[in-house]
């Protein structure tokens, strides 16, 4: 390695290794006009090279927030990327089984939520949404300020799809211990056998910060104790955001994958995490 190459984890991924939340953002694609900043150019030869460093094998590419309901550029990304890929889409609440179904045939697996500012698709689409997409056995992906559970929990225990949730639980500043209600609210959710969560993007909610992440690793900890077999782990490549008037470094991304020897301490733990849990969650058998 010379000293302009960044460096390998230190963290040996086994094969079969999957990143189940990153983007890919092509100019030639148009951004919807609820998009609430422009993002990087970010394509799949990036990203490749981003696989290859960290041993990543597979990948769950997210339909980003900017592209609103047309799921192009998602789609043309996971054809690049090839049979290791699969989708999370965005679509609206009327849209047909048969085009669903096309979309299955493509390798899509889930319907996005994201209830923060951007997002296309609100809470009173998600039982509509729920039920349409259940019996193709795919995922409702997540992502909202974890603070927000108490509130919402009743709201999503009983949807009949299964639901994955984004970033740790993504518990907006200030951060909140593992014991705080918002986070149990998240451990009860996972006991219930149908949610998930990401281990990703600690650098989101974290007020400590990097190296360790300390306030957020905490959580992740305590998610990986309570329930291994409903977490997955995501680098948020190539962890996208709108500009800020003070901007923070982009995280090194073999130091997120290497945070999982902190949180998941033993290697059959970490197989399910990175093989095991998303293989079965998305169908990379079958």
């Amino acid at each position: 390695m010379t000293a302009t190459e960044p460096s390998r984890p230190r963290l040996a991924a086994p094969a079969g290794a999957t990143d189940t939340h990153m983007h890919i953002y092509e100019g030639r694609f148009p951004l919807a006009p609820t998009a609430t900043f422009k993002p990087p150019e970010a394509p799949v030869t990036a990203y490749r090279a981003v696989c290859r460093r960290l041993g990543i094998e597979r990948c769950v590419i997210v339909q980003p927030t900017g592209y609103g309901f047309d799921n192009a550029c998602t789609l043309a990304g996971m054809a690049t990327f090839g049979p290791g890929a699969r989708g999370i889409c965005v679509v609206a609440p009327e849209t047909t089984d048969g085009e669903l179904l096309r979309l299955h045939g493509l390798g899509i697996r889930g319907v996005r939520f994201h209830m923060l500012p951007g997002g296309v698709l609100g809470w009173d689409a998600l039982p509509t949404l729920a039920a349409k997409v259940a019996p193709l056995g795919w995922v409702i992906d997540l992502q909202l300020n974890g603070r927000e559970f108490p509130s919402i929990v009743d709201r999503i225990r009983n949807l009949p799809a299964r639901i994955v949730v984004d970033h740790i639980g993504k518990f907006l500043e200030p951060p909140v211990p593992p014991e705080h209600l918002s986070v149990r609210c998240l451990l009860d959710l996972l006991a219930t056998g149908r949610f998930w969560v990401k281990l990703s993007a600690p650098y989101d909610v974290s007020a400590s910060g990097p190296p360790g992440y300390d306030d957020a690793s905490a959580i992740a900890r305590a998610l990986v104790r309570a329930a291994p077999e409903r977490v997955l782990w995501a680098s948020n490549w190539p962890h996208p955001g709108p500009p800020t008037d003070k901007p923070k470094p982009k995280p090194d991304d073999a130091a997120l994958l290497d945070l999982l020897l902190d949180w998941a301490p033993d290697e059959p733990t970490r197989q399910r995490i990175l093989v095991d849990n998303p293989a079965a969650l998305f169908g990379f058998d079958g």
